[in-house]
């Protein structure tokens, strides 16, 4: 198994009333090379920026 270097679980992100991130899991091992992809305000920029 490789090592993970980034894992994120159940992440959320509210502004007020507002769910602009829910429940998000993720994991990038070492070596892999991966793309976030998804439509306009589907949260991908305030994923990243957390």
């Amino acid at each position: 198994m490789a090592e993970t270097i980034i894992e994120l679980i159940n992440l959320t992100k509210k502004y007020r009333s507002f769910t602009a991130v829910d429940h998000i899991n993720l994991r990038v091992e070492k070596g892999e090379i991966f793309g976030f992809l998804g439509p306009n305000g589907a949260g991908k920029s305030t994923t990243i920026l957390m």
